[in-house]
């Protein structure tokens, strides 16, 4: 069962929900309000989020702040609470979701903003609020904006974007001999019989059992990331992208050669941007001489353009395959929301922060200034 959360607004009523079984049968209400808050990415989906739970959850620790108007969803908080020196309300999704927020129904966005940040104050109690990696222009900055006591905004992780152009116009951007490189590449993929297709959803399960091979494969003895090889992370892939390719919110493309997948590759789909999550592919390819960067680049770019989204977001990491594109780099924020008797918690972290920001510059001047040696 929910709890009602301090006094109803109008025809507003906030609720707490820490329910798991509840959460589960909010997912038609969930994706209602998913469909109607065009800030939305598929992080936010009910579909990411609830296999995101069965995969890495704690019991007793979900929080849903929801708002209501009758039987309709206007507003949503998915959080959980972590920490016991430094208690902590933070976004469900954890480290392999590239954008976390709340949802707030555009339409009723100047009731429901105000209503979930009251609800909000009700449920963190003795907890900090922290919503990591808010995308700019993400609905959490409404709650932001309508928070009534101590509030921070900091610096998160750093994604690069593209403009949602052809893959043709963006080797355009480039400088001359660039640019007639980036063109050769395109070329070469041609030459050597390079074809893709889109897995259908039924296919869903074995194409993302071929992308985790070909990622372990991709990465052996170059240091993979850990979480991509457990059961887990693969338990929940195949569930949220199942139910998102579904729905239209995702794409999972398969390249082949001679007749064999040599590569697979994720994107996810949203109204403003599409986003490449993950891909795996084949050393064969790179052994042909393929230019992988461009080849996931040319089918992201067409995912983007035929959804008329004015994005292609390459989501977070600095990597230097990525800035040869000329992408824009774009710093998620860290909104920090709290209770009067809660603000040393909010001093606490911005201090953490600084102190890593700084930690940061100072290994980053030691490198420039030793020429780069580690």
């Amino acid at each position: 069962m929910s709890a009602v959360l301090g006094t109803d607004v109008g025809t507003l009523r906030a609720e707490l929900c820490t329910d798991e079984r509840e959460f589960a049968e909010l997912g038609p209400a969930w994706e209602r309000l998913y469909r109607r808050c065009a800030a939305a990415t598929p992080f936010q989906s009910h579909a990411w989020l609830h296999s995101w739970w069965t995969s890495y959850g704690s019991p007793g620790r979900l929080r849903l702040v929801l708002v209501r108007d009758g039987g309709e969803l206007r507003a949503a908080a998915p959080l959980m609470r972590v920490g016991r020196t430094l208690p902590r309300l933070v976004p469900l999704g954890g480290a392999i979701s590239d954008y976390g927020d709340v949802l707030l129904d555009d339409e009723h966005a100047d009731r429901a903003a105000p209503a979930l940040a009251g609800a909000l104050s009700a449920a963190a109690r003795t907890a900090l609020i922290d919503f990591r990696e808010v995308r700019p222009g993400g609905a959490a900055e409404s709650v932001y904006a309508h928070w009534r006591g101590p509030r921070r905004r900091v610096r998160d992780s750093l994604c690069l974007e593209l403009p949602a152009v052809p893959v043709e116009e963006l080797a355009a951007r480039l400088p001359g001999a660039k640019a007639r490189r980036a063109r050769a590449h395109l070329r070469k993929l041609t030459a050597l019989g390079v074809t893709r297709r889109t897995a259908p959803p039924d296919e869903v399960g074995a194409a993302l059992g071929r992308l985790l091979a070909l990622h372990r494969l991709q990465w052996q003895s170059r240091g993979v990331t850990p979480e991509h090889l457990r059961e887990r992370f693969a338990a929940h892939l195949v569930r949220a992208a199942g139910s998102l390719v579904r729905s239209g919110d995702a794409v999972i493309t398969e390249f082949l050669l001679d007749g064999e997948v040599v590569a697979v590759d994720l994107t996810l789909l949203s109204p403003r941007l599409a986003g490449c999550y993950l891909y795996g592919v084949h050393p064969r390819l790179r052994e042909r001489k393929a230019d992988i960067a461009v080849m996931l680049l040319d089918a992201g770019t067409r995912h983007a353009v035929a959804g008329e989204r004015g994005t292609l977001s390459l989501l977070r990491g600095d990597e230097p395959y990525k800035r040869r594109w000329r992408p824009e780099p774009v710093v998620n924020q860290r909104l920090l929301l709290a209770r009067r008797r809660t603000t040393p918690l909010l001093w606490a972290v911005v201090c953490e922060v600084a102190a890593r920001d700084r930690g940061r510059e100072l290994v980053r001047g030691w490198k420039e200034r030793s020429g780069g040696r580690a």
